[in-house]
């Protein structure tokens, strides 16, 4: 098996302004407050954790007024030294936008926008296998989008179409490993998105329900080691004997808003060209 050839380079926000300040996924309530400072720690922790797996991480500052902008993966699309920035669903963080453009317009990257008659939410709902790109819609993104995604970045793209608002981006069903193998939530996927990661994937690892909604597939793979935010003994087991060594790393503050390890990074060095 080959590792990923990418995840190895991160982008992360600091949860200086994190708070649960509307409801736009099931997952948040007004009524039930993160933590400031065990957000904080939390955060911090998966820093050290990714750090710790090989990884390097580059900080984004946080913004007053934006709370989201902690969940880095929803800023966009990297494709080499192109970044293509998300089409917001919700008012509540299109203002987002214009901050992670600036960011990645002086770190060198080149800016290519969606048109703004689609939603698309970046790698919260787009993550690339092998030779293709799978892209969830429904929830947060259109299906319309993939397209205009597609002649972009240049990358085929695989339509999946998520079924459980819980589980309201692709990152939350949809974890690749390494070549051949990724975590699955057939919970969050429709019929015909299952059948497209059958095609796709020769050896998916299904998570059952209760696995699914921990978040197990929020998780962020560096190389052979992987930091999750739960990681039940019989699911740790199953990717020990497949060669992963695994960290958990409880990101609960951070689930009051539906995020979890993988929604608070961006990988900045996929290339969909050569993303196996």
């Amino acid at each position: 098996m080959s590792e990923l050839a990418w995840g190895r380079r991160f982008l992360m926000c600091p949860p200086d302004h994190f708070d649960v300040a509307y409801e736009i996924n099931p997952w948040m309530s007004v009524e039930v407050q993160a933590d400031p400072e065990r957000a904080a720690a939390q955060w911090e922790n998966l820093v050290s954790c990714l750090r710790q797996a090989g990884a390097a991480v580059e900080v984004m500052d946080p913004v007053e007024g934006l709370p989201d902008l902690v969940f880095t993966a929803n800023a966009g699309i990297v494709n080499g030294s192109q970044f293509v920035p998300s089409r917001f669903r919700h008012p509540e963080r299109q203002g987002e936008t214009p901050h992670d453009v600036r960011w990645f317009s002086c770190h060198g990257f080149r800016v290519e926008e969606l048109p703004n008659s689609v939603t698309h939410e970046g790698a919260g709902d787009a993550l690339p296998f092998g030779s293709v790109l799978l892209s969830g819609y429904r929830f947060r993104s259109d299906a319309a989008s993939h397209a205009h995604l597609s002649r972009l970045t240049g990358a085929a793209v695989r339509s999946l179409e998520l079924s459980d608002p819980r589980l309201y981006h692709l990152d939350l069903v949809f974890c690749p490993l390494d070549d051949r193998r990724a975590l699955v939530a057939p919970l969050g996927l429709d019929r015909y998105g299952r059948k497209v990661v059958e095609a796709t994937v020769p050896e998916p690892l299904l998570l059952d329900d209760d696995q699914a909604l921990s978040f197990c597939a929020n998780s962020v793979v560096v190389g052979t080691n992987m930091v999750m935010p739960a990681c039940p003994p019989a699911l740790g087991r199953r990717l020990e004997k497949l060669g992963f060594e695994v960290a958990v790393c409880p990101v609960d503050e951070f689930q009051k808003a539906g995020g979890g390890c993988r929604c608070l990074t961006l990988a900045l060095d996929v290339s969909l060209a050569v993303a196996a």
